[in-house]
Protein backbone atom coordinates (compact mmCIF):
# COMPACT_ATOMS: atom_id res chain seq x y z
CA UNK A 1 0.00 0.00 0.00
CA UNK A 2 1.01 3.34 -0.62
CA UNK A 3 2.19 6.18 1.99
CA UNK A 4 1.07 9.56 1.88
CA UNK A 5 3.17 12.66 3.46
CA UNK A 6 1.27 15.21 4.74
CA UNK A 7 2.85 18.07 5.06
CA UNK A 8 2.78 21.65 6.77
CA UNK A 9 4.48 24.77 5.23
CA UNK A 10 5.83 27.40 7.28
CA UNK A 11 7.21 30.88 6.53
CA UNK A 12 8.64 33.55 7.63
CA UNK A 13 11.98 34.29 10.24
CA UNK A 14 10.72 31.43 12.43
CA UNK A 15 9.42 28.73 10.30
CA UNK A 16 12.31 26.87 11.47
CA UNK A 17 11.06 26.83 15.02
CA UNK A 18 7.90 26.55 14.29
CA UNK A 19 8.03 23.17 12.04
CA UNK A 20 10.60 21.71 14.96
CA UNK A 21 7.41 22.26 17.29
CA UNK A 22 4.95 21.39 15.06
CA UNK A 23 6.78 17.76 14.41
CA UNK A 24 6.76 17.29 18.45
CA UNK A 25 3.19 17.72 18.58
CA UNK A 26 2.65 15.57 15.42
CA UNK A 27 4.89 12.53 17.28
CA UNK A 28 2.63 13.44 20.09
CA UNK A 29 -1.09 13.26 18.34
CA UNK A 30 0.39 9.85 16.63
CA UNK A 31 0.74 8.01 20.27
CA UNK A 32 -2.27 9.35 21.47
CA UNK A 33 -4.08 7.28 18.00
CA UNK A 34 -1.55 4.67 19.25
CA UNK A 35 -0.73 4.85 15.14
CA UNK A 36 1.85 2.04 14.28
CA UNK A 37 3.55 4.01 11.61
CA UNK A 38 6.11 6.83 13.45
CA UNK A 39 7.21 8.82 10.35
CA UNK A 40 7.29 12.48 11.46
CA UNK A 41 10.02 15.01 10.99
CA UNK A 42 10.90 18.32 9.90
CA UNK A 43 13.44 20.04 7.45
CA UNK A 44 14.62 23.45 6.77
CA UNK A 45 14.33 24.40 3.40
CA UNK A 46 15.63 27.64 3.63
CA UNK A 47 16.27 30.67 6.27
CA UNK A 48 12.29 31.81 5.64
CA UNK A 49 10.82 28.32 4.84
CA UNK A 50 11.20 24.96 6.87
CA UNK A 51 7.89 22.13 6.76
CA UNK A 52 6.87 19.68 8.79
CA UNK A 53 5.27 16.45 8.04
CA UNK A 54 3.44 13.16 8.57
CA UNK A 55 3.36 9.55 6.95
CA UNK A 56 0.52 8.27 6.90
CA UNK A 57 -1.25 4.66 5.30
CA UNK A 58 -2.95 5.58 1.76
CA UNK A 59 -6.04 4.38 3.68
CA UNK A 60 -6.02 6.37 6.84
CA UNK A 61 -5.34 9.73 4.98
CA UNK A 62 -8.28 10.91 5.10
CA UNK A 63 -8.95 10.70 9.03
CA UNK A 64 -5.79 11.94 9.54
CA UNK A 65 -6.23 14.69 6.87
CA UNK A 66 -9.87 15.96 8.58
CA UNK A 67 -8.08 15.54 11.87
CA UNK A 68 -5.08 18.02 11.37
CA UNK A 69 -5.32 19.98 8.45
CA UNK A 70 -2.23 20.09 6.41
CA UNK A 71 -1.16 22.07 4.13
CA UNK A 72 -0.54 19.61 1.17
CA UNK A 73 0.28 15.61 0.94
CA UNK A 74 2.24 13.86 -1.82
CA UNK A 75 3.35 10.30 -2.27
CA UNK A 76 5.72 9.48 0.39
CA UNK A 77 9.00 7.87 -1.70
CA UNK A 78 11.36 5.89 0.63
CA UNK A 79 15.01 6.71 -0.05
CA UNK A 80 17.05 3.38 -1.17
Amino acid sequence: MRQIKLIWDFRGPASAKTAEHHDIHLKEFLEKENYALKITGFEILNDMYAIAYLVVEEADMIRFRDALRPHRGEVFETKA
